[in-house]
This record gives structure tokens, sequence and C-alpha cells, in this order.
């Protein structure tokens, strides 16, 4: 069930991510969800509200949070079609999320697997559980498609 669970939640996330895409946003999308109750869910808005945190995870974090009266979330799972960042590895482990679910590897900031493992290093008081490559090839289709067009357009 937790396989099937967490392909739905990706396609949600990669649904998404295109929205982001179609906003000139870098095509990231975020759901927390906790069984099948989706909490909280965001596209990146980094250029929409000129905010350098506006990424999809955490604007899906804070409003899990404000979906569960808690900034705790230990019982919830996060689905996210990019690996996520420093900042948004970070602000999973102090949100005490339990599992991590990622698409396509980021090998220029990718802070959970690709440069530093900071959702399951041992130092911090919290780790998370991490499944990576669910649906990568079309997660990485869609960032790929996206950087090709802004290229382009330069």
């Amino acid at each position: 069930m937790t396989d099937e669970l967490d392909d739905a939640m990706m396609h949600r996330a990669l649904s998404l991510a295109q929205q982001a895409a179609d906003l000139q946003e870098v095509p990231v999308g975020a759901v927390v969800y906790r069984g099948g109750e989706i909490l909280g869910e965001a596209h990146n808005r980094r250029e929409s509200d000129q905010d350098p945190t506006a990424h999809a995870e955490v604007i899906a974090l804070r409003a899990a949070a404000a979906t569960t009266g808690s900034w705790r979330l230990p019982e919830c799972d996060i689905a996210v079609t990019l690996e996520p960042c420093p900042m948004c590895a970070g602000a999973m482990i102090n949100a005490r999320i339990r599992r991590l679910i990622y698409g396509a590897a980021d090998p220029k900031m990718g802070s959970v697997d690709s440069l530093y493992q900071l959702c399951t290093d041992p130092r911090f008081n919290h780790r998370l559980q991490v499944r990576s490559g669910v649906l990568a090839e079309p997660c990485g289709s869609l960032l790929g498609k996206f950087f090709t067009r802004l290229r382009d357009r330069s």
C-alpha cells in the first residue's frame, strides 16, 4: 500500500510542478500527507513571491503545520519531485517529518543523497526515512524541458 500511496502522492506533486512551470517557476511540487490525507501541498513560488524561501517543500510544510495546528509533523510523509536542497532538508528535519519520497536527484543542490545526507545524518536529533527515485523519469523530464525552454529564450 505504501508504494501505491507514495506513487499517487508523487503524481499529485508532478501536477503541482506542472502548475509551477506554467507560471515560469522552476517546476517542483511537494505534498505533505498522513495516510491518504493531504495536509499541505505547493509548488515553487520564488519568482511569483520574490521570496528566496518560497520552495515547494517549505510552503507545503507551512500549510501542513497550519492544517494540523502543530509545527511537529512526525506522522507525516512528504513527496517532492526534486531532491531537496539544504534549506528544505533542514525544514523537514525540524518539522520531524517521518518519510521523504523524492523523484529526480539534484547533483547541484541535492542535500539528501547527492551532495550531503542531511536527512539521515546521525548527528541530528531527528532522521527521516528516505525513498528516492519515485517517478524519477517524469520528474526529471519536466525539469529538463523547463530549463531547455529557458535556455532557448535567452
